[in-house]
């Protein structure tokens, strides 16, 4: 019954996670989650975490967490955000800095929460068409926009755009705040938080769900100039003072001190994309360059839906969007050997 509901919350149309199902069998491929487990570092330091620390608020700060990521990217704790994930780190960022009388700009394939928040936030939009090949073209973003945001690489199509053109875009919009979103930046893609000293307009977002199989703590981050990172405090501390619990700042920090393991599982999954790559276009699949742990395939012949559907039947889960122009395209993600050779031997067996 929505005899309740304002207006907004009749027109929402709400983010659609991808399906979350499980039991014995099932080849999850479809919410780019790591195949491996985070750290053992990881579980040690959530075990260490004292009934005390957890009787306690956390810190508001997390300065040991963001001091922690600060020593990581080679910059200081003031140019760190921290969140519930980086989909709380992108909320913030919407209301910080798109709020305004111009429209924020957007691939109009891209991370389907963008137009989400625009419509929460009552923020104007403007989406920019990718090209014919599905790649991100940064000259068509306007100088003049409320503010630009894209995924690099991009979500779901995998490409990512080159560190120079990025910099060709904050040389040509200093007045505009620039969101580069990097949660699938571990796997490939140039990352540009190191160019936040030279643009205070740049926003780099990070989440730790991906590269480092933290999905299930929802951490992310944010590396801007200090400036911009205050403007994220204000909000948070406007909206919740304590966003990030102690059993995550604990894991975060062990995580980012784990690198050996870290560079491992990334290594791993980049192997693992390319053979998957290579298999499926030698059945003549056309599969997109990527750079994230994720590919974007499309079938030989018209049938991704039905595909999809048959995966499916087998415990298979894949992405599909069944709009055009991407209504013959699937997102896999990258699992394990074994988990590949299933979803290959499955693509075989469909007729």
């Amino acid at each position: 019954m929505t005899k309740y509901w304002t207006d907004l919350v009749k027109q929402l149309s709400p983010y659609v996670p991808g399906e979350q199902r499980s039991g014995p069998g099932i080849i999850k491929l479809n919410t780019n989650e790591n195949p491996y487990p985070p750290s053992p570092d990881v579980i040690t330091a959530i075990k260490e975490v004292s009934g005390d620390a957890l009787r306690r608020y956390p810190d508001p700060t997390a300065i040991a967490l963001r001091s922690e990521l600060a020593r990581y990217h080679h910059i200081n704790p003031q140019q760190v955000f921290v969140g519930n994930g980086s989909d709380e780190v992108l909320a913030m960022a919407f209301m910080a800095f798109f709020t305004g009388d111009k429209a924020i700009q957007f691939p109009d394939i891209s991370y389907s929460f963008y137009p989400v928040y625009c419509d929460l936030l009552s923020v104007a939009s403007q989406t920019i068409p990718l090209t014919h090949d599905f790649t991100l073209d940064l000259n068509l973003f306007d100088a003049d926009a409320g503010g630009i945001i894209f995924p690099n690489p991009n979500a779901p199509t995998s490409c990512a755009v080159s560190r120079d053109h990025i910099i060709a875009l904050l040389e040509r919009t200093p007045d505009c705040v620039v969101l580069v979103d990097e949660a699938y930046a571990d796997f490939g893609a140039d990352s540009v938080i190191d160019l936040i000293d030279s643009y205070p307009n740049l926003i780099v977002s990070r989440t730790f769900s991906k590269g480092r199989s933290m999905a299930g703590l929802r951490l992310g981050a944010a590396f801007a100039d200090s400036n911009l990172i205050e403007a994220l405090h204000r909000v948070k501390d406007s909206f919740n003072s304590y966003p990030v619990d102690a059993v995550a700042q604990a894991a975060g920090i062990a995580s980012l001190q784990d690198e050996a393991y870290y560079q491992q599982t990334r290594e791993n999954i980049i192997t693992t994309r390319q053979w998957t790559s290579e298999q499926l276009t030698q059945r003549n699949y056309t599969v997109l360059p990527s750079t994230a742990n994720f590919i974007f395939a499309s079938p030989p012949t018209d049938n991704a839906g039905a595909l999809f559907s048959a995966l499916s039947d087998q415990g298979v889960m894949v992405r599909y969007w069944p709009k055009d122009p991407i209504r013959n395209w699937l997102r896999i993600t990258i699992g394990t050997d074994t988990e590949m050779q299933r979803f290959i031997s499955a693509v075989d067996s469909i007729p």
